[in-house]
């Protein structure tokens, strides 16, 4: 049976990483020069007669009945681009890929639907998965084989990229029936329903909820933070379970123990590799189980989810690590991955070219150190303390075996080896005069970095991903009182609304670059799209935010409900390109689109106090009880949001006239306490007659505008007694946080 052939052919399973070198070529471009996609575009110069993901190539691929091979990937994967360089570079592979298959590039980040189907063929099939991501398919596009990175020639057991290529030509050449045959079977398996939901009123989500937090606790490195055995991922959905679980539980003790697993896996990301603490922002992961060691490239969503988290902990510690990380990502993602026009750019890359005159790139060239170069820049009055802080050492302090091509070799990887106390006691200073001295450092290190080539930037406009930034900055300017973070927010949000929204249809689109965007978005842009616009909302109450949100999630509803067993299904139903439909049921480095869905329908209930949302949260829910029950872990932003569902989601309500100024006052008691399920809500003269057609209680208040602001706590739609006074606020808050 073909699937037999998969595990032994399997690539490595491929990490995500950095970019392809700068290729000259008197070679004419292929049709993916005119694609919009910069990963795409990467590959125009290939001798691989691509095709984009479309019906030019699947109607080749029927007319002259050759199998179709897609190579997905994306413009900062470092293995993608080790592959091309090695196999589609390569004139003799490509003579290969030309003769027997129809090759066709994708890039993930534009199709995450896609690229989902396919991976978890490869998954089921492999054990593994990552990108890049090879799968051949029939002309009808279902899978038959597939595997990640292929190496150009044999290594050992493991078949090369060419010894498959010419395998699977054979074998299709023999016996395409069987092969489709098999494929029908193989893709039968992949859509085998899942065992229908549970009544969603039945789900003793607490329990699983606990079962969450037990899997994370065994899996917990209680050495250096995180929950991966060697390489070290910052997963957002995880650290919101954490969040959530730290300021809820019932149980003091489980608050506790996840409020410490959640601090030590900030504490190393805020001080070690993961984080440039040059130039502000994370790194998408370390080589290491210490986080010393990144992979160099930069992502959006990480800098989002990652600011989000930390600034919650903040309000739960007031660690200042906590906030400086914060603020520093914010800086680096206004300076770097922000359009002039608003919106927020995808990624930076994890390679670079050392020098202005070098050839050859060198991943982590734009983010290391010699030591001597630091001697160098920095004064010697500064130098010892420096080096002592970060680890610094003469012939570099990246191990050998964690510098798998020898790219890091004399190099440094600032990470923090000694804190200000320490280094204050070492060096007789004190702690203010230490963090003076570094941050001086760091600025002159900046100011030098400045000059180096930067990274490859991919400055496709991802709105899913430019959701959850806006949802960063303006959690910021509620948290941390800034005002220029609101206006960050309020640009990224007019920008997705003038750029990627159809205004006639309420329709979103996936992506948007160089004037040019997709026609179709996917369930997770709604959804993260509808959470920046809640988080919005709660930040300046403007109403025109939350109409847009309630547009976007009937419009979500709309098109991609699973009305056979409840949540989201990935595809929109439109593209009959797309195999099978299906709902992705984890929660990855990015929540899944009904993870997210249940979320925003448990807020938008609490604010609205609509029954009917609650209900279609319950049943989004409920769809992936058999998931969760399977894997306690695999979907942590879920967990997180079905504690909208259990009855404990908090209003805070804010009645006065727009110009009291005894408003800031209140709201800023409310929101210098973290609570995982509030919604804030302000009635003034523009709000009321908007809120009082949904909510009972709003229409019952009196005309007239109190004369200073008054606040009502509300759970469970039952209120506390108002007060204008802002040490009862604070009472109140206190006692419903216990």
């Amino acid at each position: 049976m073909i699937l037999r052939l998969v595990a032994p052919f399997a690539g490595l399973a491929a990490c995500v990483a950095g970019a392809a070198e700068t290729v000259t070529t008197d070679r004419e471009p292929n049709r993916l020069i005119h694609e919009k996609s910069p990963y795409l575009r990467q590959h125009a110069y290939n001798p691989v007669d691509w095709y984009p993901w479309g019906e030019e190539a699947f109607a080749k691929a029927e007319a002259e009945n050759k199998p179709i091979f897609l190579s997905v990937g994306y413009s900062t994967c470092h293995w993608c681009h080790v592959m091309a360089a090695e196999s589609f570079a390569d004139d003799g592979v490509a003579a290969i890929l030309n003769e027997h298959f129809v090759s066709i590039k994708l890039d993930r980040e534009e199709r995450p639907d896609i690229d989902h189907i396919y991976m978890t063929f490869v998954q089921r099939a492999t054990g593994s998965g990552g990108w890049p991501l090879n799968v051949w398919l029939t002309p009808e596009r279902q899978p038959f084989f597939g595997g990640t990175y292929f190496a150009p020639e044999d290594r050992g057991r493991r078949p090369g990229f060419t010894t498959v290529l010419n395998h699977l030509a054979g074998l299709w050449a023999n016996d395409a029936d069987q092969v489709r045959a098999q494929s029908d079977q193989m893709l039968t398996a992949l859509t085998q329903e899942m065992a229908p939901p549970p009544d969603p009123d039945g789900v003793d989500w607490d329990a699983l909820r606990d079962a969450g937090l037990a899997g994370f606790t065994e899996r917990f490195d209680r050495d250096h933070g995180g929950f991966d055995a060697i390489e070290k991922f910052p997963s957002g959905p995880t650290l919101e379970f954490l969040l959530d679980v730290a300021a809820s539980h019932p149980d003091d003790a489980q608050r506790a123990h996840a409020l410490d697993m959640l601090t030590a896996t900030l504490e190393a990301m805020a001080t070690q590799g993961l984080h440039d603490h040059v130039g502000g922002g994370f790194h998408r992961y370390t080589v290491d189980e210490a986080w010393q060691v990144p992979h160099f490239e930069k992502m959006l969503y990480d800098q989002a989810q990652i600011a989000h988290a930390m600034l919650s902990v903040w309000q739960l510690t007031r660690r200042e690590e906590f906030r400086s990380s914060v603020v520093d990502t914010l800086a680096y993602v206004r300076a770097r991955l922000t359009d002039p026009e608003g919106g927020f750019y995808s990624a930076e890359d994890a390679v670079s070219f050392p020098t202005t005159d070098a050839i050859k790139t060198r991943e982590g060239a734009y983010y290391t150190w010699t030591a001597g170069e630091l001697a160098d820049v920095l004064p010697e009055k500064d130098h010892e303390l420096f080096a002592a802080a970060f680890g610094v050492r003469a012939g570099g302090n990246v191990a050998p075996e964690l510098d798998i091509q020898d790219e890091l070799v004399g190099q440094n990887v600032l990470h923090r080896t000694r804190t200000n106390r320490q280094l204050a006691d070492d060096h007789g200073m004190t702690e203010e005069a230490v963090a003076t001295s570094l941050a001086a450092s760091l600025n002159r290190l900046r100011e030098h970095r400045e000059h180096r080539p930067r990274p490859h930037l991919d400055d496709k406009v991802v709105t899913a991903w430019n959701g959850m930034m806006i949802s960063a900055y303006a959690r910021a300017a509620q948290v941390l009182g800034d005002p220029g973070y609101l206006t960050t927010a309020q640009r990224g949000a007019q920008f997705l609304r003038e750029r990627l929204y159809d205004e006639t249809t309420s329709m979103l689109v996936r992506s948007y670059r160089e004037g040019r965007r997709n026609d179709l978005g996917f369930a997770e842009d709604y959804a993260l799209v509808i959470q920046g616009l809640l988080d919005l909302y709660e930040t300046d109450f403007d109403i025109g935010w939350l109409e847009w949100a309630m547009e976007l999630q009937a419009k979500q509803d709309e098109i991609f409900w699973d009305a056979e067993t409840g949540g989201y299904l990935a595809s929109d139903p439109r593209d009959d390109s797309v195999v099978m439909r299906v709902k992705i049921e984890y929660d990855g480095a990015e929540p899944s689109a009904t993870s997210a869905a249940v979320r925003n329908l448990g807020r938008l209930a609490a604010l609205l106090h609509d029954e009917a949302l609650l209900t279609r949260a319950r049943q989004a829910a409920a769809s992936m009880v058999a998931v969760v029950e399977r894997s306690p872990t695999a979907l942590p932003q879920m967990l997180a949001s079905v504690g909208w569902l259990e009855g404990d989601a908090q209003q805070a309500l804010l009645h006065s006239s727009i110009n009291d100024l005894h408003f800031e006052s209140l709201l800023s008691e409310v929101r210098s306490r973290f609570h995982p399920r509030r919604m804030v809500v302000r009635i003034d003269e523009t709000s009321r007659p908007y809120f009082k057609s949904y909510v009972e209680f709003i229409a019952g208040l009196p005309d007239e505008l109190p004369e200073a602001a008054t606040a009502y706590i509300c759970e469970n739609f039952v209120c506390q007694m108002p007060t204008s006074d802002r040490d009862e606020l604070a009472m109140i808050l206190d006692r419903a946080a216990n």
